[in-house]
């Protein structure tokens, strides 16, 4: 299974805590690598988390540059775990990335060329992605490469061509934010109101067991 997850509630999350905001994406990062932890008890194969969008580029400055921080700290961490190796999981990074600095760059270059031949789990970072943007960049791909302008080529040219079985959206809120519009086309779609830092394992089940409950047509 290919699942992708939109990583909502962080910020709502420290709020209850009575902390500031952007103090919520360290309790986010750490719910995310339990969550790595947990996949392969469920047959996932590959996971999509939409991390940073385009328009979160508009955050208050002092909690962009928290972020960022946080970006760097937790990609060298991930860089350095020798559980890459044993476990042989491939990393991508997908999005704008020339917005970010040429630190954060650097590093994720550096994990894709260590993970590049790993293939028995892959995670994709969806940082500084708009899946409007990223259909745009396809197009203009094609028609750079003087190829035909059709479905095949401009999936093949997108910042990722594969698409989730299943994408869950955590915090309440109910819509796609600009999340894989191309690759989603006949994912499953799941709302839940839990923010992303109190997600568990259970409702992972619970949302595969649905998931696996479904009659998936493929507008057939």
């Amino acid at each position: 299974m290919h699942l992708g997850i939109i990583l909502d509630g962080n910020r709502r999350f420290s709020k209850r805590l009575m902390k500031e905001p952007w103090k919520g994406h360290e309790h986010g990062a750490e719910k995310l690598k339990k969550l790595i932890d947990w996949c392969p008890d469920f047959n996932i194969k590959e996971l999509t988390l939409y991390c940073f969008s385009l328009e979160n580029f508009n955050r208050p400055k002092k909690e962009f540059e928290y972020l960022m921080d946080l970006f760097k700290k937790e990609l060298l961490d991930l860089k350095n775990n020798s559980q890459l190796d044993e476990k042989k999981i491939r990393v991508r990074f997908i999005g704008k990335r020339e917005l970010l600095d040429k630190e954060l760059q650097n590093l994720m270059s550096e994990i894709e060329e260590k993970t590049k031949s790993y293939n028995n789990f892959v995670v994709n970072f969806a940082i500084a992605y708009g899946g409007r943007q990223e259909i745009v960049e396809a197009v203009k791909k094609v028609v750079y490469n003087n190829e035909e302008i059709n479905e095949e080529n401009i999936q093949k040219n997108l910042w990722m061509p594969e698409e989730p079985d299943l994408i869950i959206r955590t915090g309440g809120e109910k819509r796609t934010s600009n999340f894989l519009p191309w690759q989603s086309t006949y994912s499953e779609w799941i709302f839940l109101d839990a923010l992303w830092p109190e997600f568990t394992k259970e409702d992972l089940k619970n949302s595969v067991d649905e998931f696996n409950n479904r009659q998936r047509r493929f507008g057939k």
